[in-house]
């Protein structure tokens, strides 16, 4: 990670990673604030867990680094697999049947452009 970038960590949050990446696709290379926009209105359950990991990101970038937070833009957010329950549900037969529910990790990385 360069000087004029900061970065923020979700971890561990009860969504599977297909579909948390169609919500980090949406605000990739968007600037901070119109990014946050976007997701204040997504229909997107998960979207305000993403919004709250941009809105820690943005912060990180203005309070450590001292960088001006109209200028910041979401140059990475990638998802990335974590751990999968599985629970066994009864089917047909005796038999049964296994659910996973997965998990996964976000980041998000914002820099400064001028």
């Amino acid at each position: 990670m360069q000087n004029n970038s900061a970065k923020a960590i979700l971890r561990k949050v009860r969504v599977s990673p297909q579909k948390l990446n169609i919500v980090a696709t949406m605000i990739r290379g968007m600037q901070a604030k119109k990014a946050l926009d976007v997701l204040l209105y997504s229909k997107r359950r998960i979207a305000n867990d993403v919004r709250k990991t941009l809105m820690s990101a943005v912060a990180n970038a203005e309070n450590n680094n001292g960088m001006n937070p109209d200028s910041l833009i979401v140059k990475e957010a990638h998802v990335g697999y974590s751990i999968k329950l599985r629970r066994f549900h009864p089917r047909g037969r005796g038999r049964g049947g296994v659910v996973t529910k997965p998990f996964s990790h976000l980041t998000i990385v914002v820099e400064e452009r001028v």
